[in-house]
């Protein structure tokens, strides 16, 4: 197990390092020259050449790599003399349209996305697997009709058009919420609930819908295997070999697109995030393109890579506690 988790440690480790080198080359090789994107149009010669000195531009490209990895495990500095600029570890570039380091813009927005993230998470994940298997146990009853029916709407309807309608009923008609402003848990936990309960709800119905289909799906499968009449044959009770051997064998695809979907969303929810109004790190990113900010683009790129790698990862372990099979072969 141990050398399971060094290896794919190992390969995790070398797709990132592509990655970055990819995402390097983009941004700064073959995107327009950053100088003129910093400097505007009326810039003078003399400006982009401090600049190119400034952001070591006029290095050669692996060079200008190295300094940026560099930079993440070390740190670095722009520039020389008293206009020097210095970026603390972990640095992923200084944005030179808002003055800032661009780590400090990702963290100060990280914590929003996590929250929304976090929360719709558990919601779609309850929802959907418990209305999968409901609409599995009780297939073709009207419990699975009216499941199926709520699953198509919420993979029909968009995100905006749900986070409109809420808003409309709950803040505008009914009262019963103020308008999504995110505030700190410790300032006030009521608050910070109202604000993001919406949120939750819009990115939760469109997920538990998909997954809602999917576990259906998988657990009417696996309730027509042979192991499954085998345990009936045993006399087991109903509770117990619908708990271990219907669901937990259908939760396997979950757990993978339950991994990928989580990391993509810690990368930002950009139309939820900004029909609410959350500063997370989707919002930072549709800000940061629109001023052609490269430096914020790229560590949010890099920064959403990083997760789903990392989210791979957890999804391998925890095939190993799911399937037994997937345990004998790691070892």
């Amino acid at each position: 197990m141990l050398s399971y988790l060094l290896r794919r440690i190992a390969a995790s480790i070398v797709v990132l390092v592509l990655i970055s080198l990819f995402t390097y080359a983009v941004f700064f090789l073959l995107s327009p020259d950053p100088a003129y994107q910093i400097c505007g149009k009326t810039c003078t010669p003399e400006r982009i050449e401090q600049i190119h000195n400034t952001l070591g531009l006029n290095q050669p490209f692996w060079m200008q790599y190295w300094e940026f990895v560099r930079g993440i495990f070390g740190g670095r500095t722009f520039g020389t003399g008293p206009d020097a600029i210095a970026c603390d570890v972990p640095c992923l570039g200084f944005s030179f349209q808002t003055n800032q380091q661009v780590t400090e813009m990702v963290t100060s927005r990280f914590p929003v996305t996590l929250t929304l993230a976090l929360g719709s998470g558990i919601l779609w994940l309850l929802f959907g697997v418990a209305g999968g298997l409901l609409a599995a146990v009780k297939r073709g009853s009207w419990w699975d009709k009216g499941v199926l029916a709520l699953a198509l709407g919420g993979i029909s309807l968009p995100n905006y058009f749900v986070a409109l309608v809420l808003q409309y009923l709950l803040v505008v008609q009914l009262k019963w919420l103020p308008f999504p402003q995110a505030v700190p848990f410790a300032d006030d936990p009521v608050r910070w609930f109202q604000a993001y309960i919406m949120p939750w709800t819009v990115l939760a119905f469109g997920y538990a819908a998909m997954y809602t289909r999917i576990v259906r799906t998988n657990v009417i499968d696996t309730l027509g295997q042979n192991f499954m009449r085998t345990a009936r044959a045993k006399g087991l009770d109903q509770s117990v070999v619908m708990r271990r051997h219907a669901l937990r064998p259908s939760l396997t695809p979950v757990v993978t697109l339950f991994g990928m979907d989580f990391a993509g969303l810690l990368g930002g929810a950009l139309i939820t995030e900004t029909v609410f109004g959350l500063n997370g790190i989707g919002k930072l990113t549709a800000d940061s393109i629109t001023k052609n900010d490269q430096p914020v683009i790229m560590a949010v790129t890099l920064l959403a890579a990083a997760l789903v790698v990392v989210a791979n990862i957890v999804v391998d372990l925890l095939y190993t506690v799911l399937d037994p099979r997937v345990r004998v072969r790691s070892s």
